[in-house]
């Protein structure tokens, strides 16, 4: 790998890192000033909604703009969404403008890869950077879940400021304080990132011109016999798993008893089980052997429901790190083919704000469904119930879909899976 890619994986790691805690600050921050559930629930979906609403404009900024300044950019809006967090204003529109930084920092932090490394080494990039990424929402959720406790909590609000008062004085505020410094640390490393020799991209600047050509993006991603199977897998496996760490937090409360403190460590344990199926898949898995991975989206979602049986952390622990393994073997070579699809079809940039256009837009659907479900009275377990059903049905449907390409576009699916293998292998560059 070539040096920028670990200064790359640097700034995405402490950046991510501060997002997952701050996305427990927040959930405790909104419990402690006795809030409905359900406006706890709707964290995830609000910190997708820019995702979806940007998606036009991100992807073509970031094939514009050297994909550096574009992170760097973009995670300083992260740190105006922490500080409104801290100074009054309502977690969800916070939040939300985190979720705003996030969106523009995507397209540049996926789209860099393809520039700098060849695609024979895109799938062993994407286990790297997912499995870091992973390693940061495990680091980041148990971090935010120690620093709301009561233990650190006490320590950090014992700092006081000679002749300032800073207002800080509950655990969740000097936790989101606190995560100020990681952002702060990301940014270093965005500054570090090195420029690519890839071309800068114009843009069309009117908001038609770039909705028009998003849109184009997006039908010819869709209508691609490997992008449209890779879009639909990784959609639905984001749209589920980001919605899986609030489902684990509520689910650990009601079956377990656990408080935020305890219920974060089992996030983590999904996402210690992730980063070793993404670290594996890097190592095992190839550009054009991607689509076999799709059954395992259908044993996800069944095992998801299979949570309303445990009562017992011995059990959980083990049963949602292999949970986590499965998702995390699965997403990586799919993501792969998928960038390598879209890189191919339009460019990096704009690839990958299609992606996350759709991804997003699946976490919005799923999250507000899910938060739905809490408003109007479910139950923890039958809410888990009917996510896990949709799941499963939703990637048997894909399953079958890919199939029946495989009998009326034999020729075209053959073509692309040789790109494909043909890209795999190493080569001099």
């Amino acid at each position: 790998m070539k040096r920028g890619f670990y200064t790359i994986m640097s700034a995405q790691f402490f950046s991510s890192l501060a997002d997952n805690a701050l996305f427990v600050a927040a959930i405790e921050l909104l419990r402690s000033s006795g809030t409905a559930e359900w406006q706890r629930a709707a964290l995830v979906p609000m910190f997708a909604l820019f995702y979806v609403v940007l998606a036009p404009f991100v992807g073509a900024f970031a094939d514009a703009v050297p994909k550096g300044k574009v992170m760097f950019y973009s995670n300083s809006i992260k740190v105006v969404g922490c500080l409104m967090m801290l100074f009054g204003a309502h977690p969800l529109a916070a939040y939300a403008i985190v979720g705003l930084g996030a969106a523009a920092y995507s397209p540049a932090k996926y789209g860099i890869l393809t520039e700098l490394l060849p695609p024979s080494q895109l799938v062993k990039a994407n286990g790297w950077i997912e499995g870091l990424t992973i390693a940061s929402i495990i680091l980041g959720v148990l971090l935010g879940g120690q620093l709301v406790g009561e233990r650190v909590s006490h320590v950090l609000l014992s700092f006081d400021l000679p002749m300032i008062d800073t207002g800080i004085d509950t655990p969740p505020q000097a936790a989101i304080a606190s995560l100020l410094s990681l952002y702060v640390l990301a940014a270093l490393f965005n500054l570090r990132i090195p420029r690519t020799s890839a071309p800068l991209k114009p843009y069309a600047h009117s908001v038609v011109g770039l909705v028009r050509d998003f849109s184009s993006c997006n039908s010819l991603l869709w209508q691609d016999r490997l992008g449209q199977i890779s879009l639909a897998v990784t959609t639905l496996f984001w749209g589920a798993t980001s919605n899986l760490r609030y489902i684990v937090l509520a689910w650990a409360a009601a079956a377990l008893g656990y408080g935020m403190t305890q219920a974060s460590s089992l996030v983590g344990v999904v996402a210690v089980g992730t980063a070793v199926g993404a670290v594996v898949a890097s190592v095992f898995s190839r550009l054009d052997r991607a689509t076999a991975v799709i059954p395992l989206g259908i044993a996800m979602g069944l095992l998801v429901i299979f949570m309303n049986a445990i009562s017992n952390v011995w059990l959980a622990a083990p049963f949602l790190m292999i949970l986590g393994a499965i998702g995390g073997y699965m997403v990586v070579p799919m993501n792969a083919l998928l960038q390598h699809r879209g890189h191919n079809l339009m460019g990096a940039g704009r690839s990958i704000a299609v992606q996350n256009f759709n991804e997003q837009a699946c976490i919005l659907g799923m999250g507000a469904f899910y938060t739905a479900m809490t408003k109007f009275g479910l139950s923890v377990f039958g809410a888990i119930t009917i996510f896990g059903l949709v799941v499963a049905a939703s990637m048997w449907w894909i399953r079958g879909w890919h199939r029946r390409n495989l009998v009326e576009h034999k020729d075209e699916v053959e073509h692309l899976l040789d790109v494909a293998r043909t890209d795999h292998l190493p080569q001099d560059r």
